[in-house]
């Protein structure tokens, strides 16, 4: 139910002159409305939800501090409504005395309706507005001016602390029942996939989150005002907004669980396809390595004075956790298949890798060989394309380096500098004959 805002404001003049009956009649009408308005105020909060969850709730903390302060101050304003209603009262039976009134009437009906003759009991109630004007006493005096303006301060204290409760017991509770829900429903799908409290990490954070939204429900019931943000400046009760940071992380946190429960879901779909990739790629290294150790006595055994390192064996520590994936893949249990998974397919790629790379090193020589036998081969067609194949210095260079290249073991050194003398026989060969060449060129150009 809504609540009205502040009672209006007592618009009648301080004692003076002896007030007319017309002026008195306008006045009197005029403080039965603000009487209406203020009752209405009072009867509106005194039936709001918030107040009376507040009444029937086990409160702690701010909450109920705040709260025992508040029914003293609502206690108060009845008190103070009361005074209120009994001086218009008093000035209403004057008034009807008699159709015109004579001055002494008149004269009572001033003090009541401008004077500080309406007296308030405090009856030993403490609190805040119980005396805003020093200690506290056994009765308080107040023209009706001031009467209202205290029990609009009073009523807006009241209503702030009804409205804030209200506000925070109205958004927190019920996302925190929805978030529930969905956590139960998480776990009921992280337990089908053996994401378990102990035996995965999701499942340890589900567990912390069920506590952590247990726990904050149960603080949020008890003591909404720890929840709640006042508004900066703002004067109007309940300006402010609950506190969402306690639920917002644990909202991100279950976010967090739901996506790994996903990546284990898309396990379950696809384990099969992702082992035998895993075990395609582990015999595609081992091939590798057996040629590599293969190529590795071939080089050794035709060629001299070389270097060749040592070929791996196969990974058997990768196919050993290959297996463990396998069962787990046959017990279902795919929060332990996943991660496994993860780092079998990231370990296999690098050792096809370092496979190829062993392959290529223990190769290098072979490779160097085949490249100065290219070179040879080229440079005897160049040579023969000019006419020179016949040319003795070139056939006794080209007939050295062809031993050293094809005899076994060869020694890539000796065979390298015995192609490159005959590069340079060539090339001393072909110089003059290309610069005659351009020069008959030129001329019939």
């Amino acid at each position: 139910m809504s609540v009205a805002g502040s009672f209006p404001g007592f618009a009648g003049r301080p004692p003076g002159p002896v007030m007319g009956r017309d002026e008195a009649d306008r006045t009197l009408a005029r403080l039965g409305a603000e009487h209406e308005a203020i009752e209405t105020s009072l009867l509106a909060l005194q039936d709001h939800a918030g107040r009376r969850l507040l009444e029937g709730a086990d409160l702690t903390g701010v909450t109920k501090e705040r709260w025992a302060d508040t029914e003293q101050t609502i206690t108060l304003l009845w008190r103070y409504f009361d005074a209120y209603a009994g001086a218009l009262a008093s000035a209403r039976e004057i008034r009807a005395r008699r159709r015109y009134p004579g001055r002494g009437d008149m004269v009572a009906l001033t003090d009541l309706l401008r004077g500080d003759g309406v007296t308030v009991a405090n009856q030993g109630t403490a609190g805040p507005g119980a005396s805003l004007t020093g200690p506290a006493r056994l009765s308080e005096r107040f023209t009706l001016e001031e009467l209202v303006s205290r029990m609009n301060e009073l009523y807006a204290r009241a209503l702030d602390m009804v409205v804030a409760s209200d506000s925070v017991w109205s958004a927190l509770p019920a996302r925190i029942d929805l978030l529930a829900a969905e956590l139960h429903r998480t776990r009921s799908l992280a337990y089908s996939v053996g994401v378990r409290p102990g035996e995965h990490p999701a499942g340890d954070d589900l567990e912390s989150i069920t506590e952590e939204l247990a726990t904050l429900r149960v603080q949020v019931i008890s003591d909404p005002l720890a929840f709640w943000m006042p508004g900066p400046g703002s004067a109007a009760p309940g300006g402010g907004r609950s506190d969402t940071t306690r639920y917002d992380r644990a909202a991100r946190a279950l976010e967090d669980v739901r996506r790994e429960i996903e990546a284990v879901l898309a396990v379950r779909q696809d384990a099969e396809q992702r082992l035998l990739q895993v075990r395609d790629l582990l015999s595609r290294a081992n091939r590798t390595l057996t040629e590599a150790r293969s190529a590795r006595g071939e080089v050794l055994a035709k060629i001299a004075a070389s270097e060749v390192p040592a070929v791996s064996g196969p990974p058997t520590a990768l196919q050993e956790r290959l297996a463990v994936a396998a069962e787990y893949r046959r017990h279902a249990q795919w929060s332990r298949l996943s991660p496994l998974l993860e780092s079998l397919e990231r370990e296999a790629e690098e050792e096809l890798l370092r496979a190829r790379e062993s392959l290529t090193s223990v190769t290098a020589p072979l490779a160097i060989r085949a490249e100065l036998r290219g070179r040879l081969d080229a440079y005897r067609a160049k040579v023969s394309r000019h006419g020179l194949a016949e040319d003795p210095l070139l056939i006794e260079r080209y007939d050295a380096a062809r031993r050293v290249l094809w005899s076994a073991p060869c020694d890539l050194r000796v065979a390298g500098q015995a192609v490159l003398r005959y590069q340079q026989a060539a090339a001393d060969l072909l110089t003059p004959r290309d610069r005659g060449g351009h020069g008959e060129q030129g001329e019939t150009s």
